[in-house]
């Protein structure tokens, strides 16, 4: 390995094509692959096992929210009624998400 090939490997972290990257990204696609749910996994596993809360909660919040996202724009919300099924869904999905987060870093202690 030399400094050329670094370059080179280096250069695809430049700024235009990290935002191209992340604009080309879909969230529908994404949680439905095996291998960002596999790697989500390991590292939830990981984190929990090292006793690193703050990155489980990162993990759990990105996943979480990626998750209802989707199922969210999967299904479709109509606004009209308060008994929407799927905004049920998004909104106690959300509270109990987020009730998780503030109770793993303010709440607990170790």
């Amino acid at each position: 390995m030399n400094a050329s090939t670094v370059g080179e490997f280096l250069s695809n972290f430049e700024t235009d094509k990290v935002v191209a990257f992340l604009n080309d990204m879909d969230v529908r696609s994404l949680i439905h692959d095996p291998m960002f749910l596999g790697a989500m996994a390991a590292l939830a596993i990981l984190s929990l096992f090292m006793k690193w809360r703050l990155l489980l909660v990162t993990i759990l919040t990105v996943t979480g929210l990626a998750w209802l996202i989707t199922y969210s724009l999967e299904r479709g919300t109509q606004l009209g009624g308060a008994g929407d099924q799927t905004l049920l869904v998004f909104v106690g999905g959300g509270a109990i998400l987020i009730a998780l987060i503030i109770y793993l870093l303010f709440i607990r202690s170790e």
